[in-house]
C-alpha cells in the first residue's frame, strides 16, 4: 500500500513536471511569435514610412515639374512678344528703307539732269554768264541766279549723300533685327523642346500617383490653367483702377472696419468667415502644394473682405475657382475668395470695400469637392506658381 502511494506521488510529480515544461514551452513559443509579430510590425511601419516618403516625393516632383512647365510657358510667351515686336520693327525698317531708296532715286535722277544740262551748256561758265550782263540790274539778277543754282547743287549733293547714309543705316538696322529675330526663334525652339520634355516627365510622374493624388493634381492643374487667364484680366483691371489703388495705399494707415464682421485680430488681414474650421492649409495631406486655406463652411455662409481694398475682379466660372472675388489691398497684397454661391456676389469691380464688408456667400461651385471657402493671399507679381503666401502670416 505504501509502495502504491509512492508510485502515485511519483506519477503526479512527473505529470506536474511535464505540464510545467509544456507550459514553459508554450509560453516560449508565444513569446517567439510575439517577438516575430513585433518585428513584422516594425518592418511594416518602416515600409509604410518609405511608401509615404516615396508618395510625397512623387507629388513633389509633379509640383516641381508643373512649376517648370509654367516657367517655360512664360518664357515662350515673352519670346513670342519679342518676335511680334521684332516683326513690327522689321516691317517699319523695310518701309523706311523703301522710302529712302525711292527718294534717293528721285534725287539721283535730278542730279543726272543737272549734269546733262551743264554738259550741254559746253564751255559756258557761271563767270561768263555774269559777265554777259548788259546792265547793273542784269548783273545783280544773274549773280543771284548763279548763287541760287550753286546753292541748290550743293544742297542736292548733300541731300543725296545723307539719303545714302540713311539707306545704309536702315539696312544695318534691318539686318540686326532679322538676326535678333532668328535668335529669338531659335530660343523659342529650345525652350519649347524643354517644355515638351518637362511635360513628358510630368506625365510619367503623374502616372505613379494614387487615384486620390491624381484627383488633387487635376484640381491643381485646373486652378493653375484658369489662374493664368485670370491673372491677365486682373493685371488689366489693376491698370484700370490704379487711381483707386493709389488712394488706398495713400490712406492705408487708417484702416477701418466698415462691414458687419470683425474677427478682432490686430493683423493686416482678418479671417474671411466668422465660423468654420480650416480643412486644408498651404499643403494637402498628400504633400502637394495647395497655396491657400480652405474653410469648411456650409453653403450660404457670409464671406467678408479680409481688409480694406478695391475689388478688381469678380466672375462666375463653371470650373476651377467657380464664383470668385479678387480684392487688391494696400501694401501690394491681393486676396482671392473662391467657390462661392452663384449669384451671391454683392460687390463689383472698381468698388472700394471695407474690412469686414460682406462680399459674397460661400458655396460649392467650380472644381470643389464639397462646400467650403477657398481663400488665397498673393503678393506681387501675383502669379499662381510662386506668389501665393500663407494668409495666417497676416492675421
Amino acid at each position: 500500500m505504501k509502495k502504491l502511494g509512492l508510485k502515485v506521488i511519483g506519477v503526479v510529480i512527473i505529470a506536474v513536471f511535464l505540464l510545467h515544461s509544456s507550459v514553459l514551452m508554450a509560453a516560449s513559443s508565444e513569446q517567439t511569435k510575439l517577438n516575430q509579430i513585433n518585428s513584422d510590425k516594425k518592418e511594416a511601419e518602416a515600409d509604410l514610412k518609405e511608401v509615404q516618403a516615396e508618395k510625397s516625393k512623387a507629388v513633389q516632383q509633379v509640383e516641381e515639374l508643373s512649376n517648370q512647365i509654367a516657367e517655360y510657358q512664360s518664357q515662350i510667351d515673352q519670346i513670342d512678344a519679342q518676335i511680334s515686336e521684332l516683326n513690327t520693327k522689321i516691317e517699319a525698317s523695310e518701309e523706311q528703307l523703301a522710302k529712302a531708296e525711292e527718294d534717293y532715286s528721285k534725287q539721283e535722277e535730278l542730279l543726272e539732269a543737272r549734269l546733262v544740262a551743264t554738259y550741254e551748256a559746253g564751255e559756258t561758265s557761271y563767270l561768263d554768264f555774269i559777265l554777259s550782263s548788259e546792265s547793273i540790274t542784269d548783273l545783280i539778277s544773274n549773280y543771284y541766279l548763279v548763287t541760287e543754282i550753286a546753292t541748290n547743287d550743293s544742297e542736292l549733293l548733300e541731300k543725296i549723300q545723307k539719303q545714302k547714309e540713311e539707306i545704309e543705316e536702315a539696312k544695318k538696322t534691318l539686318e540686326g533685327s532679322k538676326q535678333e529675330l532668328a535668335t529669338s526663334k531659335a530660343n523659342k525652339e529650345s525652350v519649347s523642346a524643354q517644355l515638351q520634355t518637362a511635360k513628358k516627365s510630368k506625365n510619367e510622374q503623374v502616372a505613379k500617383l494614387t487615384e486620390d493624388e491624381k484627383e488633387i493634381q487635376a484640381h491643381i492643374e485646373e486652378l493653375r490653367t484658369a489662374s493664368t487667364q485670370i491673372e491677365k484680366e486682373i493685371e488689366a483691371a489693376r491698370k484700370r483702377y490704379e487711381e483707386q489703388i493709389a488712394a488706398l495705399n495713400k490712406g492705408s494707415g487708417s484702416s477701418s472696419s466698415g462691414g458687419s464682421y470683425n474677427s478682432g485680430g490686430s493683423g493686416v488681414l482678418q479671417r474671411p468667415v466668422s465660423s468654420g474650421t480650416i480643412t486644408a492649409t498651404m499643403y494637402y495631406s498628400s504633400g502637394a502644394y495647395h497655396g491657400a486655406l480652405d474653410y469648411g463652411v456650409p453653403v450660404g455662409t457670409p464671406v467678408y473682405a479680409a481688409a480694406d481694398g478695391v475689388v478688381i475682379q469678380t466672375a462666375n466660372l463653371s470650373g476651377s475657382y467657380g464664383t470668385y472675388v479678387v480684392i487688391q489691398h494696400a501694401g501690394g497684397l491681393q486676396s482671392w475668395y473662391a467657390h462661392g454661391t452663384r449669384g451671391s456676389i454683392c460687390v463689383s469691380p472698381g468698388q472700394t470695400v471695407s474690412r469686414g464688408q460682406l462680399i459674397m456667400k460661400s458655396g460649392n461651385t467650380g472644381n470643389s469637392s464639397g462646400p467650403h471657402l477657398h481663400f488665397e493671399v498673393r503678393v506681387s507679381p501675383y502669379n499662381y506658381s510662386n506668389c501665393r503666401v500663407d494668409p495666417r502670416n497676416y492675421f
